[in-house]
């Protein structure tokens, strides 16, 4: 029973160290997160023509450039990022994620959601707009070109920038929208 409590207690602490650690820096200014949201966008539409496209054709897309993530069995996420309409800043987001399943571990990753449609972005910016479980994303690896999926207009890209993480979870994502001042 002291070893269970043990091992218990060290896999709790390095948990919150994960935690911590994969959330990097605070960078709570505008003029520092649409630093990140751009150099996130030049990123993932390197050696990525499908995606680089996207960016000039989507009617709007939200950069999430430091989204940390850490889980052991149930995980959290969070991340602020960037609203633009046709290449233009119209405001900003914040990203809260919590999942459950077999995983554990911590990582740094870029969230990008493009909008295919006017409602579609219209419905993101007018609350708290949810991507359910089923929500597919595109995982952008080196030297590989994916299209995105599609689903009610909306598509998820996103590359993992730092830290491991294993296992399988579901849950969802929920996002709050603030127009650009």
């Amino acid at each position: 029973m002291k070893l269970l409590k043990t091992n218990l207690i060290k896999s709790i602490l390095a948990l919150m160290v994960i935690m911590m650690a994969s959330c990097g820096t605070s960078k709570n200014t505008s003029a520092d997160i649409m630093a990140d949201s751009r150099d996130a966008k030049a990123t993932v539409s390197a050696n990525n023509p499908n995606i680089a496209a996207l960016f000039n054709n989507s009617v709007g897309y939200a950069i999430f450039p430091n989204v940390g993530k850490g889980a052991y069995i149930i995980g959290a996420a969070s991340g602020n990022g960037t609203v633009y309409q046709k290449g233009t800043l119209i405001g900003y987001s914040s990203m809260k994620q919590v999942d459950v399943g077999l995983q554990a571990g911590g990582k740094a990753f870029i969230e990008v959601i493009f909008f295919q449609t006017q409602q579609a972005l219209d419905s993101f910016k007018n609350g708290n707009y949810e991507l359910s479980a089923n929500a597919s994303a595109v995982l952008l690896e080196e030297g590989v070109s994916k299209d995105v999926e599609f689903r009610d207009g909306v598509g998820v890209v996103t590359k993992a920038k730092a830290g491991a993480m294993a296992g399988i979870s579901v849950g969802g994502q929920k996002f709050e929208y603030t127009p650009a001042k």
